[in-house]
């Protein structure tokens, strides 16, 4: 399965897939090697052309270098700074000397000699920014050669003076149908050239997600009270929630790519199929926004 349509990441120049892979599924030993590098290579095979993964997704880095490192020149590749290698913590280090040590380590792991995109992995203030040393830390590292690009995993209220610092190439930012409150931010960003990289894009919309809590994005019951207070299930018309939520954000045209991450090439194939369907009618679109306005998206 090919042709899906790419854009351009912003002032980086990259053409990148609108649909990326997000790798934090491959993080531990549920997903077995087997299971990865087949994964991983299906991912690539079907022309998706943007990975993302961090420095504390477990095995996910030395996973990908393990399994497709031989095909570097098909994909970019996003990693994230500050965090404690391989573990899910949510300690970050935001200090030269950490960030340098963590890109190098990810640079081993990843088999390859320059990251595409590092992105800091705390949305932190402009004072946070200036005082832990983080960009000059990336300045230096690109500068060397390892890191092509820079951005930040942003968040209100934060992301506000990320945005108007006017220094990242790239923004990574949750929004869904069911979670717009950066709609208006995705869209200033993008205006002033920086690209954006959407997670959390299929909203947490499926039942087996709404028992659960994913770090910056929804818990599982709050996507279930809103999805069922905006009675979206009536908009459906054959499509499956995962499909909707997917062509949803798809939609927006600020965004440049949406990570979407799975642990099965058959979740893959989907996500695949719905994608190339493309966006929603415009239509559809303007009915789910009126039916989520006031009610907390």
């Amino acid at each position: 399965m090919t042709g899906l349509p790419r854009r351009t990441l912003g002032r980086t120049g990259l053409d990148v897939t609108e649909l990326g892979f997000g790798a934090m599924e491959l993080a531990t030993n549920s997903v077995s090697d087997h299971d990865a590098d087949r994964l991983l290579n299906a991912v690539l095979d079907a022309g998706i052309n943007f990975i993302d993964t961090s420095i504390d997704y477990g095995r996910s880095e030395e996973r990908i270098g393990r399994f497709i490192a031989h095909r570097r020149s098909e994909y970019f590749l996003a990693s994230k700074c500050g965090c404690v290698p391989g573990s899910f913590e949510h300690y970050h280090d935001e200090r030269p000397q950490n960030v340098r040590a963590g890109v190098e380590h990810s640079l081993r792991l990843l088999g390859t000699d320059c990251l595409d995109l590092v992105q800091i992995h705390r949305s932190l203030s402009q004072l946070e920014l200036e005082a832990s040393g983080v960009l000059d830390a990336l300045s230096d590292l690109k500068s060397e050669g390892k890191v092509r690009f820079i951005g930040i995993s942003g968040v209100l209220p934060a992301l506000i003076e990320q945005i108007q610092m006017g220094l990242f190439d790239v923004f990574q930012i949750p929004y869904s149908l069911l979670q717009r409150e950066h709609e208006a931010l995705i869209y200033l960003a993008s205006g002033l050239g920086a690209g954006i990289v959407i997670r959390g894009g299929v909203a947490r919309g499926m039942p087996a997600d709404w028992t659960g809590h994913t770090y910056y994005m929804l818990p599982g019951s709050q996507a279930r009270d809103r999805w069922e207070a905006a009675r979206l299930d009536e908009l459906l018309d054959g499509m499956s929630r995962q499909e909707f939520a997917l062509r949803f954000t798809l939609s927006n045209t600020d965004l440049d790519t949406t990570i979407v991450g799975t642990r099965s090439v058959d979740h893959l194939r989907e996500n695949m199929a719905a994608a190339l369907k493309g966006p929603l009618p415009a239509d559809m679109v303007t009915e789910v926004k009126r039916r989520m306005t006031g009610r907390g998206a």
